[in-house]
């Protein structure tokens, strides 16, 4: 395994698989954030220790396999570039912060890119397990069984009365985020998701966009995740965030079925006109290219369009992104020089699918 392994592909192994309530339901994440006990947190330690520790990580875990998650690669953030920093962030391998402090950090990959542990990020580790659609216990249950893996080496900063012990006090308990990543079309074209967003804010979870905190929904993708870690078991906050998610799931699906029903052929139009965008463009924006493909996807799973794949939203939305193309064409390009390959990349990537 190596670090180009992870730059050829925009979409990860795990990403090809179908879940439940795939259609609105891009995928599960949990994520725990630890700290070793007898080290002071990145915040405040020394360059030597935090050395140290991804000296360590790498040591114990780089080649290392735990059940499904095979061939963990160590990759040490001051051997790259800023364009491959920047794929590892879009394809969600990586945080935008830790992409920022490289100078002792580091992660490490599992081989179907389904887990990754983020090493001197805001926490020393920062721990991520996805899964296809709406899994949201399963994902629990795999990252307890992987913590306790990583606990038979490591002692993690614990309190009886706090719990997990963090960088920030808003991880502090479990250091758990859990979130799925959800397409919701429809609700954005009813603008049915502007007031549900501060009803779903007052129930301690949180909105936010595709790369996390500070981003913006583009294509239409969510990120729904908790905010409270203080005070609450990981069952229970996954299980108010999964009643939560089911209630967006069938609100929805009814939106979909109401423009179906009162504007059918108007959202058809909608939908072929941002196919043929896709497919005929020279030049495309990365908004105009996200806009079009949500609405093909939408066309997909209302099964308007049959001839292109349900994976395609998931694949072009990372392929298109500044990192991956520049990437893909191994040289630093212009905002104008990404427009055209952007373009030439989903045409190709659309005659694929004929």
């Amino acid at each position: 395994m190596t670090l180009q392994h992870f730059m050829n592909e925009a979409i990860s192994p795990w990403m090809r698989e179908e879940g439940p309530d795939s259609d609105i339901v891009l995928s599960s994440r949990i994520r725990l954030a630890r700290n070793f006990a007898s080290y002071a947190y990145p915040v405040l330690s020394k360059e030597d220790n935090l050395n140290q520790i991804s000296t360590f990580m790498e040591e114990q875990y780089a080649h290392q396999t735990f059940q499904d998650y095979e061939d963990f690669e160590f990759i040490p953030l001051k051997n790259l570039t800023a364009v491959q920093k920047r794929v590892l962030v879009e394809k969600h391998l990586i945080s935008p912060h830790l992409a920022e402090h490289d100078s002792t950090s580091a992660v490490l990959i599992s081989k179907n890119e389904q887990v990754s542990i983020m090493v001197n990020e805001e926490d020393h580790m920062r721990v991520q397990l996805y899964f296809p659609g709406l899994q949201l216990n399963k994902a629990l249950k795999k990252a307890f069984e992987f913590d306790d893996w990583l606990e038979e080496k490591i002692d993690f900063a614990f309190d009886e009365t706090w719990g997990y012990l963090t960088s920030c006090p808003t991880n502090v308990g479990t250091g758990m985020r859990a979130s799925v990543m959800m397409h919701l079309p429809a609700l954005a074209l009813t603008q049915q998701i502007n007031r549900m967003i501060p009803a779903i804010n007052q129930l301690g979870l949180v909105v936010r966009g595709i790369y996390g905190e500070g981003s913006d929904a583009v294509g239409n993708i969510f990120q729904i995740s908790n905010q409270i870690t203080l005070g609450k078991s990981e069952e229970d906050i996954v299980e108010d965030l999964q009643s939560v998610v089911h209630q967006l799931i069938e609100h929805e699906r009814k939106a979909r079925q109401q423009i179906m029903k009162r504007s059918g052929i108007n959202l058809e139009d909608r939908i072929f006109r941002s196919f043929g965008v896709l497919e005929y463009s020279r030049i495309i924006e990365s908004k105009e290219a996200a806009r079009c493909l949500s609405n093909v996807r939408l066309g997909i799973d209302l099964g308007i369009i049959n001839q292109v794949s349900h994976n395609i939203l998931n694949e072009l939305m990372v392929l298109t992104q500044p990192g991956f193309l520049q990437q893909y064409a191994g040289k630093t390009l212009s905002s104008n020089e990404r427009d055209v390959l952007r373009a030439s990349l989903i045409r190709e990537r659309l005659q694929l699918e004929k």
